[in-house]
Parts: structure tokens; C-alpha cells; sequence
């Protein structure tokens, strides 16, 4: 739901979670103000099951309608005949829109809607940091393929589906028709014939806080053992030592965490668990928020400077070490994760985790 060109509203964190598609009118204003923006751009969210994920859009998109936008939320994936409904529903506004502005390229939905419906300008707004795998796999010509799936395995769900994703990967490609731009506030490297326009959260900074700091640190979690790729009781001996040496009250979970994982860690840590009902992002700006924020590799490192920048807010980064992952990760996922972090924005500081006899301690990179 970012507004793509100068960071207009609502140029915050897209609600990630669920497929988010934009259709705008033939060449739609700069978005230097909501009315502008609004009379041209219609939002339509591809509602996900996960309730988190729900949540987080209900509140994100009226956020958006009351700037003046126009939401359409599409029940996409209710299993009652949902996909042929949401394709006859949404036929006639994407067949005449000449800018399509996608939240989830990896999405099988939004990929099945572009191979139907082929715009003549594509905008691909953040959706975490597969927004960096994205643009990596367009410009290496690879098939859409979200990292931390294992290696070159195929199920049959993926073979069924490798026909879509063959036809999205080129729908998402600019030729000389069609023109593709890439709105983030990742360092991203963009393909031949892609523009690439910064988000820098001029909104956020403008509609919300500045926040209220606490004396304390505030850890963000993550949903990586939820996908396979870290070892639970690795990540949750990390985040003891975690908020031990930086003294954090508070773990803002992520959206997909499980609630087992999370009851563990209040258990065993202390920590008081935070389920946002915003992306974090907008949370930490809204505040209260510690005045130092440390994470493991995510959207986050990237984003929050930008969101807090001029508050004092320090934001580090945890990196994964290479005995936290699982031993059937895929290949590229520690050097994913690594990138994440090595990218992350000048002011943000490193954490290495080095092992020790007993624990991990966390040392300064």
C-alpha cells in the first residue's frame, strides 16, 4: 500500500502478509498528497488466512481510506470458489488500468492476475526483503523463487504451477511496452530497463510521532524458525543473551510467529511479548519505544532508521551465525540472511554472535 514516486501517502510499510495490488488510472499524479493520489488508485487487498496477517491489514487499510483512498477487500483464499470470483470481480478494473502497483511478486495470485492482465506500467512496492530476492532473480533471469525455499526441490504443487510462474516472471520484466519500477526503501541493484525509486517514509515521519523513548532496549522477533530455516532452541538461547547484555524489556514479535515459540520466550526470558497490530515500522514512531532497537536480519534494519531518523533511536543488527540453521536450509539462505545485514544502512550497528563454552555472547562488528 506504499504510494510509489516522492514517498506520499501512504508511504509507510506495506501491510505484508497477504497479495496488496494497486490499479491506478492512465498516468496518475506524483503522489505529493492524498487527494491527488486517491482520485486515481484503487487498493485491493488479496485478504491472506493467517489471522496476525488480517489484523495488520484491517488496520492498514483504513489507514489508507482515511486519506481518501478507495479499498476493495477481496476474500481470495476462503476456498469456496474464491479464485474464479476474485478474477471475474476484479476483470474490469484491471483490464483498464494502464499502472498496476503490486505489494507480492512471489504471490501466486498476484502472478496468476498479471499473466491474465499484462499492465503497460508495473510498480513492485517493499515486501520485506524479498523485495532484494525479487530484483536479484529478474535481473539472472531466474524463476520467482522466495529465499528460503530449499535449493532446486519441486513439489508437485510447484510443478502445476511452474507454467504461472514461468508467464509471471515475464510480466514482471520491462520490455519496450511495458514499464517496471521497483518503490523500496532496500539497497537493491535494479535489473536492465528497471527504475528504482527510494522510499524514504516521508509520510510515516510526518503522520506519526515523533515517539516517546524509554530508558530500556526493545528486541524485534522473527518468524525464521517458523520457516525452517533457524533452530528454535538456538534462537531462543539467542534472545536470552540477546536481552540480557542490551537490557530489553519488550520482544515485538513478528506476525507469524507461533504462539508456543512466544510463550516459551516470556518463560524463559522475562521479556514482555508485543503483537503489533500495525507493521512496526509505524509502531515505533507512534512509540513508546527503547532507544535502542536490535534485530535479526529483516525488513526492519533497512526501514526503522528511516522511519526514526532525527529521534536518537539506535537500531543494531543480530547476525545469524551459521550453528543457529537448521541442517536442510536451503543453500543461499545464510548468505541471504548475511546480506541482509551487511546492507543494512551505515548508522546501524553489527552484532556478531561468538560462541562460548556455555552461551553466546554478542560483540560489537
Amino acid at each position: 500500500m506504499n504510494a510509489p514516486r516522492g514517498g506520499g501517502p501512504p508511504g509507510g510499510p506495506p501491510p505484508r502478509g497477504g497479495g496488496v495490488c494497486g490499479a491506478g488510472a492512465p498516468h496518475p499524479p506524483p503522489a505529493t498528497g492524498g487527494g491527488e493520489v486517491a482520485a486515481g488508485l484503487t487498493l485491493v487487498v488479496l485478504s491472506p488466512t493467517d489471522p496476525m496477517s488480517r489484523g495488520q491489514l484491517r488496520r492498514m487499510a483504513q489507514l489508507a481510506r482515511d486519506d481518501g483512498f478507495t479499498v476493495r477487500w477481496q476474500e481470495a483464499r476462503d476456498g469456496r470458489g474464491s479464485l474464479a470470483r476474485t478474477l471475474r470481480d476484479l476483470a474490469p478494473l484491471l483490464r483498464t488500468a494502464e499502472r498496476v502497483i503490486v505489494g507480492d511478486p512471489f504471490s501466486r495470485y498476484v502472478q496468476l492476475l498479471l499473466t491474465l492482465f499484462a499492465p503497460k506500467q508495473l510498480t513492485v512496492v517493499d515486501d520485506g526483503t524479498a523485495t532484494m530476492e525479487y530484483a536479484a532473480q529478474l535481473a539472472r533471469g531466474e524463476r520467482l523463487v522466495r529465499w528460503h525455499r530449499r535449493g532446486s526441490s519441486r513439489g508437485p504443487r510447484e510443478l502445476v504451477l511452474a507454467p504461472v510462474s514461468a508467464a509471471a516472471r515475464r510480466k514482471l520484466a520491462p520490455t519496450r511496452r511495458r514499464e517496471v519500477e521497483i518503490f523500496t526503501s532496500l539497497p537493491v541493484d535494479p535489473p536492465p530497463g528497471t527504475t528504482v525509486t527510494p522510499n524514504t517514509f516521508a509520510w510515516t515521519r510526518a503522520r506519526f510521532g515523533p515517539p516517546r523513548l524509554t530508558r530500556g532496549s526493545d528486541l524485534v522477533g522473527t518468524s525464521l524458525v517458523e520457516t525452517g530455516v533457524v533452530d528454535a532452541d538456538q534462537y531462543t538461547r539467542a534472545v536470552t543473551d540477546l536481552a540480557a547484555t542490551h537490557g530489553a524489556t519488550r520482544y515485538f514479535a513478528h506476525r507469524r510467529e507461533s504462539a508456543e515459540k512466544l510463550h516459551r520466550i516470556a518463560v524463559e526470558t522475562g521479556l514482555e511479548i508485543v503483537r503489533p497490530d500495525l507493521p512496526l515500522e509505524l509502531i515505533a514512531r507512534r512509540g513508546p519505544i527503547g532507544r535502542t532497537v536490535v534485530s535479526f536480519p529483516s525488513t526492519v534494519v533497512h526501514t526503522l532508521p528511516l522511519a526514526l531518523a532525527g529521534t536518537g533511536v539506535k537500531v543494531a543488527v543480530c547476525e545469524i551465525a551459521p550453528e543457529w540453521l537448521k541442517a536442510n536450509v536451503s543453500p543461499r539462505a545464510q548468505g541471504f540472511l548475511a546480506g541482509v545485514a551487511g546492507t543494512a544502512a551505515f548508522e546501524v550497528d553489527r552484532l556478531t554472535a561468538r560462541a562460548t563454552p556455555t552461551a553466546e555472547r554478542f560483540e560489537f562488528g
